[in-house]
């Protein structure tokens, strides 16, 4: 997702291993729905931008004057608060009174704010399919200095997926976590992001990428933008995501910064190729907005007993395609459950599928894989390509003396992404393959 306001700063800062879906489709009413902000539980793949609220200082009563000392500046450190809900229309404003009254663009907006607007769907969709916010900035977006390619350019971060770029293979891959990196060595959100796979391409506005990232910096003076899609973003370090309760939704209330920066860098990720443009403002300087293309974060798991079921009784988010009921990615989460079948293999059973699973680890142990599957990993298990519990996890399940009393899952979270389309995947990303960790399972026999 983008449209982050002050809060992208910890979850970029935090030395992490960071798993993100990208998801861009087409241009379809339906589709172009952004990617963590979908009503009821579907998410959208608008494209969005990554500069909005933020922090601090006063404001200009008309656009003319100087910004006066005795106005009140938001307080640098001040805690961010939250507007609870899924799909909700939102208003939101930092000073009282910077919002307009009964309009959206008035000849003069209040406190000499300009009105600009950020569409996440075509002027053709739906109103109820209608998403836009309303944006009421100290300085519009637009006076930056024109783009050009980044320098250095971040080779491993890719947008098209096709044979010159990527590789396809059935075979079932696992990846460890990615290396923070060691001091004196520093590395930003950007510059620690790379693709590990993904299908169809964001020029067409229609797959997925799904990226990981380690990161030790803070992005101070520089903000990120993507065009080619919206981020659904699931830290391993630094937060958490739970189950798809509208009210656990949160998105930011406004908070804006005013001053002057020389130099200040945007990034945007385009084609995925990433280019730069400077200007002399913070990005963040939304005083006031409302409308229902916004950001969100959920704040926390929730615990709830769960049998272990189909994935899709932990379905959180899902990105639809044309054809009802099959997704072209889905968010799905495994937190901390109770298993109490009786007479049952509990732990996820051996399948191959239509569907492609991306699996990732927060923290603890996953149920089905007792080897070499570490917070901060990854695996990936292709369409009907075989796969399911470790010789360990089958062996050790099925003989537990106590296998019919209910067993609690806890100290554990995992998620998965699952997707209708065939990743290719990036060439770095091939020398991980996890098959001997089947290899040793023995024949059955009467």
């Amino acid at each position: 997702m983008r449209l982050f306001s002050r809060w992208i700063d910890e979850v970029a800062a935090a030395a992490a291993v960071l798993l993100k879906a990208e998801a861009s489709q087409a241009e379809s009413p339906r589709e172009k729905k952004e990617a963590n902000k979908t009503r009821h539980s579907r998410c959208s793949l608008a494209p969005l931008c990554l500069l909005l609220f933020s922090s601090s200082s006063p404001l200009c009563k008309n656009k003319k004057q100087e910004p006066r000392a005795e106005e009140k500046a938001m307080a640098e450190e001040a805690e961010l608060r939250y507007l609870s809900g899924l799909g909700n229309s939102f208003s939101s404003e930092a000073v009282p009174g910077s919002l307009p009254v009964g309009q959206n663009s008035p000849l003069v907006c209040p406190l000499g704010l300009y009105a600009e607007q950020l569409s996440g769907t075509s002027f053709t969709t739906p109103r109820a399919h209608n998403l836009r916010t309303w944006l009421y900035r100290i300085k519009p977006s637009v006076t930056h200095e024109p783009f050009h390619p980044r320098s250095p350019t971040n080779e491993r971060l890719l947008g098209e997926f096709d044979r010159t770029t990527t590789v396809a293979t059935p075979t079932q891959l696992r990846w460890r976590p990615a290396d923070v990196p060691a001091a004196p060595r520093r590395l930003d959100f950007i510059d620690g992001l790379y693709t590990v796979c993904g299908a169809g391409s964001s020029f067409l506005r229609h797959g997925y990428a799904i990226h990981m990232y380690a990161a030790n910096k803070s992005m101070d003076g520089c903000a990120f933008c993507n065009a080619d899609g919206d981020f659904l973003i699931v830290p391993q370090k630094g937060s958490a995501n739970g189950l798809a309760s509208p009210r656990d939704f949160l998105s930011p209330t406004a908070w804006f910064e005013q001053a002057h920066r020389p130099g200040y860098i945007i990034v945007q990720k385009y084609g995925g190729e990433l280019f730069t443009a400077t200007q002399d403002f913070s990005p963040f300087n939304v005083v006031a907005w409302h409308g229902n293309y916004v950001p969100y974060k959920v704040l926390s798991i929730q615990y709830r007993p769960i049998d272990h079921g189909d994935p899709s009784v932990n379905t959180v988010l899902t990105a639809p395609t044309d054809k009802p009921g099959v997704a072209l990615l889905d968010f799905v989460i495994f937190p901390p459950r109770w298993l109490v079948a009786e007479n049952t293999f509990r732990p996820p059973y051996y399948h191959r599928n239509c569907m492609t699973e991306f699996m990732g680890l927060i923290y603890g142990i996953y149920e089905a894989k007792a080897d070499g599957f570490l917070p901060g990993g990854a695996s990936l298990h292709s369409c009907m390509t075989p796969h399911g519990p470790d010789t360990k996890t089958y062996e050790a399940t099925i003989s537990r003396a106590d296998a019919n009393e209910p067993l609690r899952l806890d100290g554990t979270l995992a998620f998965m992404f699952e997707s209708s389309l065939i990743p290719r995947v990036c060439r770095w990303a091939l020398e991980s393959p996890h098959i001997e960790i089947w290899i040793t399972t023995s024949a059955g026999s009467d």
